[in-house]
């Protein structure tokens, strides 16, 4: 006999599911009713499905290199299962609200992504529906938004078709308070009043620092990580760094901030892929070739960010009229940026640090190695393979096995290279943290909590509307395009430099004091233009279209 309520919160990664479910189980709580929040895999230390959520995020720290598609989704189905008997099914039996983020339908959605059999994965899926028996969810809420994989929600979207009458779609595109409100306008309209009252006196509270000498417990759901004063400074950094970029972008004149930190230094964008080389990257380099196959698209995506330096592809292109596989060259290209060195030119970025790689081919020259490198990647098929991945961590895990290339540049390049048309993963996937990147979390926790810097970088990027709204910051994101693991990453980064001035009593791991790059402001209008299967490009479009006449001026980039 029904006694208890199963509400799932379903949809691609970065949709919002994980936010609207912990205020929508503060909510139901205030309200007396049981209610237990449930996660696929699983984050809670102890339990199988937070060694699965480590396998699938982290596993080279569990000391496995590499596994396949359908083990690790046979080990999500393991872990469903194993929430189901310990904790969803003794909760639902004695009448309380189980809130179950992520379903099934997940382990069927990603499988496909990763290309695994539709033979072996159905059999996963029958096998997890029959231990579901009899207990269906009362209701699933598919999340969508802009900005998260296209492919994904089609491949949910099928999904819900089959079960019309217990899905809802919840376009999660306005206030996490919104949300919330829709959902439990379905399921338990009393509480809708209360939501509101109850979440805005917990936003409050943390903004006051407490109410009667009493200060309230901030960042509980944090736990076991305890944060330090540098983690508000992070969220106010982004927020106010995002809003020097949008203020830019509606042709506002300079001083585009009051931040004193900010007006004296130089600072990458809130979005790696808004920064300067970014945009070169994608708009110049990637989509400047017109249709390219993935080999041209991968040599002249690695030929740049070898150097990371526009002023080098620029010379090259000045020099050799075409920059393209067809025309490539070891000693071409070679006498061409050794002439550039002998008069003076910096041909590498300072961004990151390239080693040398002199024991790999022997040559004296840095641009040496990384020129043969390219040539040997291109010769041992590595874009043919990288268009063969099933994930964002095969491709990886492929471009790590090339020479000198250690795990940080690694990650670089495949995000690189996922802004082409070769490859298409989502940046949720998992995130591989910078030395910066380190120094940043350092600061701004006291204690991991026994968490890894990669569980914090998620941690920070599950949480960002709810940290925005905490602090009173109208955060405008990337037209509907959340943060990803790669932008929180790159804000950790951007912090460990900033805290140097605003917190210099905070040390890190590095010991710098100084932020050395020195900020100037251009006069140069700011054009901003994505990887197309984004869907950014067009919105930005419609709204200068909405504006005639007004582009260089109206606030058109408004959220």
């Amino acid at each position: 006999m029904k006694q208890g309520l199963l509400i799932v919160l379903e949809g691609p990664d970065g949709a919002g599911k994980t936010t609207v479910g912990k205020h929508l189980a503060t909510t139901l709580r205030a309200a007396g009713r049981d209610c237990v929040e449930v996660s696929f895999p699983g984050t809670q230390v102890g339990t199988l499905g937070r060694l699965v959520y480590d396998l699938h995020h982290d596993r080279s720290r569990l000391g496995i290199a590499n596994m396949s598609a359908l083990a690790l989704q046979t080990l999500h189905v393991a872990a469903h299962v194993d929430a189901l008997e310990t904790t969803i099914r003794p909760a639902y039996d004695r009448g309380g609200i189980v809130i179950l983020d992520r379903y099934w339908w997940s382990t069927w959605v990603y499988g496909i992504a990763q290309r695994i059999p539709k033979k072996a994965l159905r059999a996963l899926v029958d096998y997890e529906e029959r231990v579901w028996g009899a207990l269906l969810p009362d209701h699933i809420f598919l999340f969508a938004r802009a900005g998260v994989s296209v492919a994904l929600a089609e491949e949910y979207d099928r999904l819900a078709t089959q079960q019309p009458a217990r899905t809802r779609r919840l376009r999660n595109d306005r206030s996490v308070l919104d949300a919330v409100e829709t959902i439990l306008s379905t399921i338990d309209p009393g509480t809708v009043t209360l939501s509101r009252s109850v979440n805005q006196l917990s936003l409050a509270l943390s903004r006051a620092g407490g109410c009667g000498g009493v200060a309230p417990h901030v960042f509980t759901s944090l736990a076991p990580a305890k944060p330090s004063v540098v983690y508000d400074t992070y969220w106010r950094f982004a927020f106010e760094r995002q809003e020097v970029f949008y203020r830019r972008l509606e042709g506002k004149e300079p001083p585009w901030t009051d931040d004193e930190i900010l007006l004296r230094h130089k600072f990458t964008n809130a979005y790696r892929a808004s920064d300067r080389v970014s945009q070169y990257l994608i708009r110049n380099v990637i989509y400047g070739h017109g249709a390219a196959e993935p080999r041209e698209e991968f040599f002249r995506t690695l030929l740049f960010k070898l150097f990371n330096k526009i002023e080098t592809w620029d010379y090259l292109v000045g020099e050799l009229g075409e920059v393209s596989l067809e025309t490539f060259s070891f000693a071409r290209f070679d006498r061409v940026l050794s002439r550039a060195m002998s008069q003076g030119r910096r041909i590498y970025s300072g961004a990151y640090i390239m080693p040398s790689g002199s024991t790999v081919f022997g040559y004296s020259k840095k641009h040496q190695t990384h020129l043969k490198l390219l040539e040997r990647m291109i010769e041992d098929r590595v874009p043919e393979r990288l268009c063969e991945s099933r994930s964002l961590r095969e491709a990886f895990s492929l471009l790590r096995e090339v020479p000198t290339f250690g795990d940080f540049l690694a990650y670089q390049y495949v995000i690189d290279l996922n802004y082409s048309r070769m490859l298409s993963f989502d940046e949720m996937e998992f995130i591989v943290p910078g030395p910066g990147a380190r120094d940043g979390i350092r600061k701004c926790f006291a204690d991991f909590g026994g968490l890894s810097e990669a569980d914090l970088i998620r941690l920070v990027t599950d949480r960002q509307e709810v940290e925005f709204e905490r602090l009173g910051l109208p955060f405008r994101n990337l037209w509907g395009r959340r943060l990803q693991l790669i932008d929180c990453q790159n804000l950790f980064c951007e912090v460990d430099k900033y805290a140097r001035v605003r917190h210099p009593e905070v040390a890190g791991l590095s010991g710098r004091s100084r932020i050395k790059q020195v900020f100037e402001a251009s006069s140069d209008r700011l054009s901003v233009w994505y990887p197309p299967k984004w869907g950014l490009n067009e919105i930005i479009a419609a709204r200068v279209a909405a504006v005639p006449g007004e582009a260089s001026t109206a606030p058109m980039w408004m959220e």
